[in-house]
C-alpha cells in the first residue's frame, strides 16, 4: 500500500471541498481499500464519509423509498422499512458479498463504483431509481455508463437513492462462487410504468433488456420471457463462464424471477 493521508469530514460541506480539492472519497471502501492494499490504486488522500450522519438512513418519502448513500447493506437487509415496501431490494442486500462485506458495504459505494457484477445497479435500473447527489438528480437510466463508469462529475458525491415502490420485483442472482459477485444477475420489477428489467454480471455494465421487458410487458409469466432470444454477441466471455452460458443465464434467471413474483 502507498502512504496516504486520511481525512474524517464532520459535514457534507466539508466532505464536498476535500473531492473538489482532489480527495477520493471513502464510502465502505470494499473495493477501494482492497486495490490499495495491492497497490493497484494510489489515492494520496481519503475522505471518510463514515461521520457524516447525514448520509446514512432510510425513510419512505411518498410512494418512494429514499436510502442514504452510507447505508450498510446489512442495515437495509434488516430493515422492516425496506423489506415492507420493496422485500426483493432487502433481498438483494443480504446476499451482497460475506457477512463482513455486508457490515461495511454502502449503497453509495456499489453505486458509485458501478462495478460490472454488483448486484445494486440492477435493483436501480429496474425500480427507476433516482441518484441524489450534492449538485443534482440523476434517473438511474441515465447514470450508469459502462464499466465503473457514472455521470458523477469531479466532486460530486452521492447523498441518497430514491426508489419508486414496485407492485412486484424479484432478484435473482447467479453467484460466481470464490468472490460472490454476479456471473448473473437479473432484476425484474413490475412499475407503474410497465416491466422493467435489470441485468448486472453479464457484460461490461449493468443494463435493461429491452425484448424481455417487451414480452413481459404483452404477458407476465415464464413462458414469455422462455420465448425472447438472448443475444450473446456482446456479452463476457472469461474462465468462469462463456457469453452464451452468461445468455442462458439471463434467460432462466428472469423466467425464476417471474415465476416466483407469480407464486
Amino acid at each position: 500500500m502507498y502512504s496516504f493521508t486520511l481525512e474524517r469530514p464532520a459535514t457534507l460541506a466539508d466532505a464536498a471541498s476535500l473531492a473538489g480539492g482532489g480527495a477520493t472519497l471513502l464510502a465502505g471502501g470494499q473495493t477501494l481499500l482492497a486495490s490499495m492494499k495491492l497497490r493497484l490504486s494510489d489515492p494520496g488522500q481519503l475522505a471518510d464519509l463514515g461521520a457524516i450522519k447525514e448520509l446514512s438512513g432510510i425513510r419512505r418519502e411518498g410512494n418512494s423509498l429514499v436510502i442514504g448513500a452510507m447505508t450498510r447493506h446489512l442495515d437495509v437487509a434488516d430493515s422492516a422499512e425496506v423489506k415492507a415496501a420493496i422485500p426483493a431490494l432487502a433481498d438483494l442486500a443480504a446476499h451482497i458479498g460475506d457477512k463482513q462485506v455486508r457490515a461495511m458495504g454502502t449503497i453509495g459505494g456499489s453505486v458509485a463504483n458501478n462495478d460490472p457484477a454488483a448486484c445494486y445497479p440492477s435493483a436501480l435500473l429496474a425500480l427507476g431509481a433516482t441518484i441524489h447527489t450534492t449538485l443534482r438528480k440523476i434517473a438511474a437510466d441515465d447514470f450508469f455508463l459502462g464499466m465503473f463508469s457514472t455521470a458523477l462529475e469531479a466532486g460530486e458525491i452521492i447523498t441518497a437513492v430514491s426508489f419508486p415502490i414496485p407492485k412486484k420485483a424479484c432478484y435473482k442472482k447467479f453467484n460466481q462462487p470464490a468472490s460472490r459477485f454476479a456471473l448473473v444477475g437479473v432484476f425484474v420489477a413490475q412499475t407503474d410504468g410497465g416491466v422493467r428489467v435489470g441485468v448486472t454480471g453479464a457484460a461490461n455494465g449493468v443494463f435493461r433488456h429491452q425484448g424481455l421487458e417487451d414480452a413481459l410487458n404483452r404477458s407476465f409469466s415464464a413462458a414469455a420471457a422462455a420465448a425472447v432470444a438472448i443475444d450473446s454477441s456482446e456479452l463476457n466471455a472469461d474462465i468462469h463462464a462463456s457469453a452464451a452460458y452468461r445468455a442462458n443465464l439471463i434467460s432462466v434467471q428472469t423466467q425464476r424471477a417471474v415465476t416466483q413474483m407469480l407464486g
